[in-house]
């Protein structure tokens, strides 16, 4: 198991992370999502020794300090990956691979190394030098090396954030499944939601430094604390519970994502359209209510100007209320 334990962490008189306590199940794969300066890197940081902090981690029983007490920082069984690569440019694809592996048995090491460029599509590039390479494959071949030795903690800084969508999807699934087949304890600092979502047995959300939200995906989409954690995994509506509900305090809001509200025929509450935007599977449509901005998903296209009838569910109304 992975514990923190009341983590701080301040550069200079700047606090970036304010007493943090969380822990990973050995593993789990859990995935820290927050706005942009929310403090996921330096948490990564800090769990890895490159900080010294005020709180402790340990990793079973095992107390991990930082670099006042280690000269080298990490630890043997924990492998992080950086968002800037630290690849070795001269080398091939292949050698920066097997950088780390032992040359006794060769024939074993250029196995591994195959198996790792199999996995994140980079075995056709083996001969080529990293300098050649896109960010995106440079980044492929940062995965790869950092599973050569595989480790017993991984942690990972935004690993697919130069990677081509097309190619991210499959690349997510290969490496998630190899690393569940193989019980590797995972966390994940990322701004995109599929990671939270798809991936994660847990996410953290941070917000300035804090720790605001821990729970499953799935427990935190269908019931977000506030309007920042739903809009972390995509887009949302907040809107004063007293526009649904009448009597209702003006400071009560109600959190929706735009596929729990409908537009039919006998729906309750009454809008005007403003714009629609192609989605591929959907449009997502704006309209506008009581002077209210509302986006919903929908099948069709709408003209502006066009008036609309919207449905949304009481119960979950009423959950939704904070």
């Amino acid at each position: 198991m992975l514990k923190v334990k009341n983590l701080s962490f301040a550069y200079g008189e700047k606090p970036v992370i304010k007493n943090l306590s969380f822990s990973i199940e050995k593993g789990e794969i859990v995935s820290i999502i927050g706005a942009s300066g929310c403090g996921k890197s330096t948490l990564l940081q800090s769990v890895y020794g490159l900080h010294h902090v005020d709180g402790k981690i340990f990793w079973n029983e095992k107390q991990l300090l930082g670099p006042n007490f280690n000269i080298v920082p990490g630890e043997e069984f924990m492998k992080y990956l950086t968002q800037d690569f630290d690849l070795m440019p001269p080398l091939s694809v292949a050698e920066n691979v097997g950088k780390y592996l032992s040359n006794a048995f060769p024939r074993k090491k250029q196995k591994r190394v195959n198996e790792l460029l199999d996995l994140v599509e980079m075995r056709e590039l083996a001969k080529v030098k990293a300098k050649f390479l896109s960010g995106g494959q440079q980044q492929r071949v940062a995965l790869a090396r950092t599973l050569a030795k595989p480790p017993e903690v991984l942690l990972l800084d935004e690993p697919f954030s130069h990677i081509d969508h097309f190619r991210k999807n499959k690349l997510r699934r290969n490496l998630f499944s190899h690393l569940k087949r193989n019980g590797v304890t995972v966390l994940i600092a990322t701004h995109d939601s599929t990671d939270a979502l798809s991936y994660a047995d847990k996410t953290i959300v941070m917000k300035a430094g804090r720790l605001i939200a821990l729970g499953s995906p799935q427990e935190l989409y269908s019931n977000p604390k506030n309007a920042y954690v739903a809009s972390l995994f995509g887009e949302v509506n907040e809107l004063p519970a007293a526009l649904f509900i009448k009597n209702l305090p003006t400071r009560k809001k109600v959190i929706l994502y735009p596929h729990e509200i409908e537009i039919t025929n006998t729906g309750r509450y009454k809008a005007v359209v403003k714009n629609h935007f192609f989605r591929g599977s959907h449009f997502l449509v704006e309209v506008e209510m009581e002077g209210q901005v509302i986006f919903i998903e929908d099948p069709r296209s709408w003209i502006k100007g066009e008036p609309v009838s919207l449905s949304i569910n009481p119960e979950l109304l009423q959950k939704r209320i904070k």
